[in-house]
């Protein structure tokens, strides 16, 4: 059973981690309340069939099928470039950065180990004053996003590095979160805004 955890009902029904169920038509129990995640991390199955939070860990559902396995081998072998010039952008503030056949129509977006505790969770944690351990996500990318794809071809290591912050503040923005550094982010938007208008 798939379930994937959010600020409100807007938030969870159009998460980025839910693309590929959707697509196939599979379920997936959205949560908004605030105690959800909580109650889901002491859950393990319901009627004999396990519990899945799709914001969580690495995204298996191309385990029994060779073709879409295929694809993903291909899509890292392809990107290895990128994802090499996106950790070098984005180190201080991703664990990892990997391609994922998770999404279907989003660039990017973040997701955390198995075992720790999602977005959702940490922010009602650190809302009630409690000190909360650094960890960081793990971006995934959809290499076959036209935006993954101009990220791939820009030669200007400054503009490259904007794109990738901001594809970072979106996938943030895309789960709930609330960014660390709002103006900056307004910024970089508005400077690539600027250079794209300019004849």
């Amino acid at each position: 059973i798939f379930y994937v955890v959010a600020e409100n009902h807007a938030t969870a029904k159009n998460s980025p981690h839910i693309e590929a169920l959707r697509k196939k038509g599979v379920e997936v129990l959205l949560l908004s309340d605030r105690v959800d995640e909580w109650l889901m991390s002491h859950l393990a199955e319901y009627d004999g069939k396990p519990l899945r939070d799709v914001a969580k860990g690495e995204w298996d559902q191309s385990a029994d099928d060779e073709e879409a396995k295929k694809a993903l081998k291909e899509a890292e072998k392809a990107s290895k470039s990128l994802i090499e010039r996106m950790q070098a952008v984005l180190s201080d503030r991703v664990a990892g950065i990997r391609p994922t056949t998770r999404l279907t129509s989003s660039p990017a977006c973040l997701t955390v180990a198995e075992h720790e505790m999602g977005a959702q969770m940490r922010r009602i944690m650190e809302a009630a004053g409690q000190e909360m351990p650094e960890t960081k996500p793990t971006m995934e990318i959809n290499v076959e996003h036209p935006l993954l794809q101009r990220l791939d071809q820009e030669s200007d290591e400054d503009r490259f590095a904007d794109l990738a912050q901001i594809l970072l503040d979106q996938a943030a923005l895309a789960e709930g979160s609330v960014l660390e550094d709002p103006a900056t982010y307004v910024a970089r938007l508005n400077k690539l805004l600027v250079e794209m208008s300019s004849p």
